[in-house]
């Protein structure tokens, strides 16, 4: 069976596609190679840019899985002025696959969200729930159940100060810095014991909150999504889109898939980085 195949029945075992928001996202297969290379290994990315493709060729890499899907709105042509494109052709001339999971795997039990819930609540013990369950989105979604679905308001066993819980995360995560929110009564030594998290952008995610949450952990939120936070008297922790999510391609896709796929050359690119940094 070709590699592109295990990867696909693989991926279905590890974040079920039935579990991704349809009405918006591209997930799946998003290039199938006529003449796959064979190579039978395997490369892991949150965004496929021209740099990690440039690795990818380096590598010889026969499946590209990127979080991100590199083909998300429709294309009348694939040319190779267009960056985007150039990658594609770039892939599907070196006898190369992609397969993107994006909110499947946001949304599984087990996947990235949780893998947050589990850095922010370090070694407390606590609970996590689906902010947006998946019947609400997708009713009939095979695999679903009461644990899956986007984001997770994570509860604390144990309050903690707020500077205790921001310097853990940019630990955990590798951050020299992360951008915070605050209400202007609180100080860093708050104590909180409530938080909403959401891996990439969190926005649309937070307007679904049933329960209030101490703090709002995402990459990105919109600004006047941020100031609404804070007037309403909860702090905002963003560490930049890609942050919330790359680490755990290393930490648990990796070692899931080599597991999985016996045999198979499991990567996780070197090249993949958040395009925005602190100066």
């Amino acid at each position: 069976m070709a590699l592109l195949q295990r990867v696909v029945q693989v991926m279905q075992e590890v974040a079920p596609l039935s579990l991704a928001d349809h009405s918006w996202d591209n997930v799946g297969v998003l290039l199938e190679s006529p003449a796959p290379n064979r190579s039978n290994a395997l490369m892991l990315t949150v965004d496929l840019t021209p740099e990690v493709m440039e690795e990818c060729l380096e590598k010889n890499v026969e499946v590209i899985v990127a979080y991100h899907p590199p083909l998300f709105r429709p294309v009348k042509r694939l040319t190779l002025q267009d960056q985007k494109q150039r990658i594609i052709l770039q892939a599907a001339s070196a006898g190369m696959s992609i397969y993107a999971p994006h909110t499947s795997l946001d949304a599984v039990d087990g996947g990235i969200n949780d893998w947050l819930s589990s850095l922010v609540a370090g070694d407390g013990a606590y609970t996590a729930s689906p902010i947006q369950p998946t019947s609400s989105y997708a009713p009939n979604a095979k695999g679903a159940t009461e644990s899956t679905g986007m984001g997770r308001l994570v509860q604390l066993k144990e309050e903690v100060e707020l500077r205790s819980l921001v310097e853990s995360l940019k630990k955990q995560l590798g951050l020299a810095t992360v951008r915070v929110a605050l209400p202007h009564t609180w100080e860093p030594s708050h104590k909180v014991s409530s938080v909403a998290l959401c891996a990439g952008s969190g926005s649309s995610v937070f307007r679904l909150l049933r329960f209030p949450a101490h703090v709002l952990l995402s990459g990105e939120m919109g600004h006047h999504d941020v100031l609404a936070a804070t007037a309403s008297g909860q702090a905002v922790i963003l560490c930049e889109h890609t942050n919330t999510e790359r680490g755990f391609l290393r930490a648990v896709l990796q070692p899931t898939l080599r597991s999985k796929l016996a045999g198979t050359t499991v990567l996780v690119s070197e090249k993949d980085c958040d395009p925005l940094v602190a100066w």
